[in-house]
């Protein structure tokens, strides 16, 4: 089965548009690694000032693969609002903290077709 890593992340009510724009130019990275199966940006609706980064990933493997190559290489300058090279500074991280949660799944259920 499949594994899920869960990225809490705790943004300010003024970072919100920043983390939402700064996803949504990712590039779509994410998307061609081996191994890859969802992606899901979750905002918080109330009580809470964190988004969730859903990931779900064929194996461990994979997703420590992505972790190690395209992700590494992405929050290192590669790309994203202000850029890297050229001398450019980084943007300041949008979110105040970060905690990544891992689970594997053990049950799944599907809409069931009619």
């Amino acid at each position: 089965m499949s594994i899920v890593k869960i990225n809490a992340l705790t943004v300010p009510a003024e970072q919100r548009e920043v983390l939402e724009r700064r996803f949504a130019s990712r590039a779509g990275a994410v998307e061609s690694s081996d191994g890859f199966e969802w992606f899901e940006l979750l905002r918080p609706v109330e009580g809470t000032d964190q988004y969730l980064v859903y990931t779900r990933w064929r194996s461990e493997e994979d997703f420590q693969a992505w972790m190690e190559g395209p992700m590494k290489a992405a929050h290192q300058g590669g790309g994203g609002e202000g850029g890297a090279g050229g001398g450019a500074e980084r943007p300041k991280p949008a979110a105040s903290a970060s905690t990544v949660w891992s689970f594997e799944v053990v049950q799944q259920a599907a809409p069931k077709q009619p």
